[in-house]
């Protein structure tokens, strides 16, 4: 038996809730698949889990609504195979929960932090995937450039899905936590680099599913027009009744003839008393998560 020196996060599930999809394959006695010291294994969709530091950038609320609009542009896909693409992958939550709604899916990922890109291929080991699921590390600046085109495998994704950080430099303080700054600072690029690299990658008719902040809705507009980007959904995530819009996911897809407007759509995750509305119980659902608390709130 493998002695964790992290942690491993228990399950915190309403009574009678039982994980829906896929089981994972587990430590198959492997030690590097038990968590280090610093590590923690916590849930993801179902009873897969996720490798994170205890202390650093954790998977939470943009990861899920982000996987959850992408999942939701293949419509009913069964085991129809899917080709994906996780532009700036980090830990390989938003990877990891595409692949585990669309069995049919052969998902790759970019990061270009080699820690993080280590920790995403543990996860992607102990949920069992490695056969259709992979992290290639690299700048996804880089992703015209042959060497780094060709590991992804080249053009021609059907889905393509982004979380850029949501600062740009010099417009906040920095944290001195390199596993924290890269994920909210631009350091290794904003939405245009994201969408410079989809732009080349999407497959005739496929879609870009982008997670940006709340005030970054011109540069998304701006750069989709560049590169020839229509925006066909806009979403607002909202945190809580009475609070403003927190990010926003934007479906985007290559270009042809003259754009309409985007559907506008609204996701409040609380109500003002603190619930999870139905909307976002229904996205919990969706993606594998218990739709109520452990209290049943």
């Amino acid at each position: 038996m493998i002695e964790p020196a992290g942690i491993i996060r228990p399950a915190r599930r309403p009574a009678g809730w039982r994980a829906p999809g896929p089981a994972p394959a587990g430590p198959q006695g492997r030690p590097e698949l038990a968590p280090a010291d610093g590590e923690d294994l916590c849930f993801l969709s179902g009873d897969w889990r996720l490798f994170q530091y205890q202390r650093g950038h954790r998977w939470s609320l943009d990861d899920l609504v982000t996987a959850w609009i992408a999942v939701a542009q293949v419509g009913a896909p069964g085991d129809r195979a899917v080709r994906a693409l996780d532009l700036g992958c980090g830990l390989g939550s938003v990877l990891l929960m595409v692949a585990w709604a669309l069995p049919g899916a052969d998902v790759t990922g970019v990061e270009v932090q080699p820690d993080r890109a280590a920790l995403g291929r543990r996860s992607i080991a102990y949920d069992g995937v490695a056969d259709r699921c992979r992290i290639i590390d690299g700048d996804l600046r880089a992703l015209a450039d042959h060497p780094l085109r060709q590991a992804i495998g080249g053009p021609g994704f059907e889905l393509i899905t982004g979380t850029p950080p949501y600062f740009p430099r010099g417009t906040g303080t920095e944290s001195p936590t390199p596993q924290i700054n890269p994920c909210r600072f631009e350091l290794h690029g904003g939405v245009e680099d994201y969408l410079a690299a989809a732009a080349g990658l999407l497959a005739p008719g496929g879609r870009l599913v982008i997670c940006t902040a709340a005030l970054e809705r011109e540069r998304v507009r701006a750069a989709a027009a560049h590169h020839q980007l229509t925006v066909l959904d806009h979403w607002d995530v909202v945190p809580r009744e009475d609070k403003p819009v927190l990010v926003m996911v934007d479906v985007l897809t290559p270009r042809a003839g003259e754009p309409s407007p985007p559907a506008e759509h609204r996701l409040i995750v609380r109500e003002r008393g603190g619930a999870w509305t139905p909307g976002f119980r229904a996205v919990r659902a969706a993606m594998g998560l218990p739709p109520t608390s452990p209290a049943g709130g």
